[in-house]
């Protein structure tokens, strides 16, 4: 256990701070710095989902509030999913295969990408995973209630997780589970839904905050496996192959779980229930089954052990220098996905820099000028990184995020706006960049006043784009009426 953990310690540290946050990890950061009573006013509203994140978040927060800060919490929960995987294969196979499983998540760009960011899933992949433990030690005859209280304190970190519990179902089957077996995990499970009820219950109210979803294709599904197993070819054909061959491994004695028979139900069933439930409703995005990574590399590893025991003549043959090659065989991956790894640690990788977006503000605009959110969402840039904006007047706010139980503040409707712009000459707009260039129109009528008032009476002029965002600078033109006479023509040669 303690040498995948390690591992993925240190490649999560690597690089930890990039110098600028994105818009949801900027949300857990302003989130997780106000008051309990203001946490809990916003959850009313919106976000619930990741209230018990934010409150985790605010005693961190209040020892340095900073971006490494922020996601150092991420970093320890996948250093201890990591260890986690490794104990699972050491219980269900032999150490070997949890030292390999362990390191093959830690070395995965998909388990690293989330270890750095300052969000819930990395802690749900590690509570999930933890629970998967708890629960094959149930199924051994140990007691249920800790499976029950990790499963759904996991479950309050983000809802979906509660799709393990259709895993260990099937796991259960495989295993041709007894009675006994089957009466302790449904009390278990009727416990966890039970807890979460009342989420479920204020989150479908707040469903509009996931309305951007879209309906997951094949595409997406192929997108997904090559998260979970590699996303480079040579290593995703390699793992691909072990993971079959570690199915062979499916079925075992009757009410025993095998390696195979916990993993593959963790690595498939989440993923594929949230997508075919996302026909009809969308509510699929790869972060959201995150904790399901947690079984593809201990089917690769299960995959690894039998062939490594067909080489020898029979079946988990032992022998010392097995463990090593398989343990060189990951650092070669490592190697060859490094580039990608390397590249994760950019700013650019993530849909948006407000660190930018705010470092462009900090140069550009003057004491007194006034700034335009379009939408509202990012204002998020101002909320994260204020000593940009300071001496600026934010043309649209009418109360604060947080003295308002908002994400972003609340803003003057469309007649107050469009006055409020009729007075000033000139405004920085940090804007959405498909927005200013016409790709969609917001709903909301504030924000579709902002943008055909600029539009109609404004003139955009130096223009900082970073990512997702832009920063540019609108002025007035002046009207013909208003301007200088020109001056009186020189006189010619006589």
């Amino acid at each position: 256990m303690g040498v995948p953990a390690l591992v993925m310690l240190a490649l999560g540290l690597w690089g930890l701070d990039r110098g600028g946050m994105w818009r949801d990890e900027a949300v857990s950061f302003q989130v997780g710095r106000r008051t309990v009573p203001r946490i809990w006013l916003l959850l009313h509203d919106v976000d619930a989902v990741h209230g018990l994140y934010y409150l985790l978040l605010r005693p961190v927060l209040a020892v340095h509030p900073g971006e490494v800060a922020l996601r150092l919490p991420s970093v320890c929960a996948a250093a201890a999913t990591a260890g986690l995987v490794a104990a699972l294969g050491a219980r269900l196979a032999r150490p070997r295969v949890g030292l390999w499983a362990g390191l093959l998540y830690a070395v995965a760009p998909m388990a690293g990408h989330y270890a750095q960011e300052g969000r819930s899933y990395s802690l749900v992949a590690a509570g999930a995973t933890g629970a998967t433990l708890l629960f094959v030690g149930a199924v051994r005859g140990g007691s249920w209630w800790p499976y029950g209280a990790v499963l759904a304190l996991t479950c309050w970190l983000h809802e979906f997780a509660v799709l393990l519990l259709l895993a260990h179902a099937v796991s259960l089957a495989l295993a041709r589970a007894g009675a006994r077996v089957w009466r302790g995990w449904g009390s278990a499970a009727a416990a966890v839904v039970g807890v979460l009820v009342p989420m479920v219950v204020v989150s479908r109210g707040q469903s509009a905050q996931v309305a951007w979803l879209r309906t997951p294709t094949a595409d997406t599904a192929e997108r997904l496996l090559r998260g979970f197993l590699g996303p480079t070819d040579a290593v995703f054909w390699v793992c691909l192959a072990l993971a079959l061959v570690g199915l062979a491994g499916l079925v075992g004695r009757p009410g025993e779980p095998t390696c195979a028979g916990v993993a593959l139900p963790v690595v498939v069933v989440p993923p594929v229930v949230l997508m075919l439930v996302s026909q009809f409703s969308p509510l699929y995005v790869d972060r959201y089954v995150l904790y399901a990574l947690s079984g593809a590399p201990l089917l690769v590893a299960s995959g690894a052990e039998r062939l490594a025991g067909a080489l020898k003549g029979r079946p988990f043959a032992p022998s010392p220098a097995v463990p090593l090659t398989g343990v060189l065989a990951i650092a070669l991956s490592l190697l060859h996905q490094f580039p990608l790894l390397q590249k994760d640690r950019d700013p650019a990788s993530r849909p948006d820099d407000l660190g930018a977006v705010s470092r462009a503000v900090a140069r550009n605009a003057e004491p007194g000028d006034p700034v335009l959110f379009l939408p509202a969402s990012t204002r998020n840039a101002a909320l994260t990184y204020p000593g940009a904006f300071r001496g600026t007047r934010d043309l649209a706010l009418v109360a604060g995020a947080a003295e308002s139980g908002t994400l972003y503040g609340r803003e003057a409707g469309p007649a107050e706006v469009r006055r409020r712009l009729a007075r000033v000459e000139r405004v920085w707009v940090v804007a959405d960049r498909k927005l200013l260039a016409g790709h969609w129109v917001p709903r909301d009528p504030a924000e579709r006043a902002k943008a055909d008032v600029l539009g109609r009476e404004f003139i955009g002029q130096d223009e900082a784009v970073r990512g997702g965002l832009a920063v540019r600078l609108y002025v007035r033109p002046v009207s013909p009426l208003l301007a200088p006479p020109p001056p009186p023509p020189r006189p010619g040669p006589s």
